[in-house]
């Protein structure tokens, strides 16, 4: 068996991870200023050059924004935020997602699929079908959680993908980690079996070409998940 090396992470990923941990917790407020670098590397006893360039990772990320001559700000990274942004919320309190952040997720995949199952109506074809067929056969039979979530998210890609719609696939696979930690978390509580079930109705719809019944599915399985009987969150 071969080991992997253990590396520890460097002065500017911890000063990234704690700024990030305090614009997230609201310790620190939109629009709050920062102090000069100067006083961050003291306060923090880290050099000038990892708060510079712990800012820059921050900036990038959408959540400080640098002004010339005037100093450095929190941003509101809802607006200014990237794909880093989001996988920075998903690892904010080791993976334990607030309410509100997976209401925002799960809400937005209620809108994408229910998209893509009215363009399915007319879109797919009967050998695309068979393909989501083969897809929820092997969720069916899936051996672990893992095997499970990767068969669901290969599921919903491919339907995102039937669809004829560009963008769809796209924005989803943007969300695949967040998509795949809340599976994963679902069938922790619920077991595998209940994904199945969820992604098999869903199917059964698409397969009669359904798009009425498929969003009614779409919006009450996810809706479940946000404040029904079968929630993910962490009250």
């Amino acid at each position: 068996m071969e080991f992997q090396k253990i590396s520890s992470p460097s002065l500017r990923e911890l000063f990234v991870e704690q700024l990030e941990h305090m614009i997230l917790s609201g310790k620190l407020a939109v629009g709050e200023k920062l102090p000069p670098e100067r006083q961050l590397a003291e306060s923090m006893q880290v050099s000038r050059s990892v708060v510079n360039g712990g800012i820059s990772d921050l900036e990038k990320k959408g959540f400080l924004v640098v002004k010339p001559r005037s100093g450095t700000y929190v941003a509101d990274y809802r607006r200014n935020g990237t794909a880093d942004t989001l996988l920075a919320i998903m690892n904010y309190n080791g993976g334990r997602l607030r309410a509100e952040e997976i209401r925002s997720i799960l809400e937005v995949r209620i809108a994408l699929d229910t998209l893509a199952a009215e363009l399915c109506e007319t879109h797919i074809k009967d050998e695309e079908i068979s393909v989501l067929a083969e897809i929820i056969e092997q969720l069916k039979n899936a051996a672990s959680i893992e095997d499970a979530v990767e068969a669901a998210y290969e599921f919903q890609h491919e339907f995102a993908i039937f669809s004829g719609n560009t963008l769809i696939p796209l924005i989803f696979c943007s969300f695949k980690v967040a998509i795949t930690t809340l599976w994963e978390r679902f069938c922790l509580l619920y077991g595998i079996e209940a994904l199945y079930e969820n992604n098999y109705k869903l199917f059964t719809y698409i397969k009669n070409r359904d798009s009425q019944g498929a969003a009614a599915w779409i919006q009450k399985s996810v809706r479940a998940s946000i404040d029904g009987n079968r929630k993910i969150y962490y009250e």
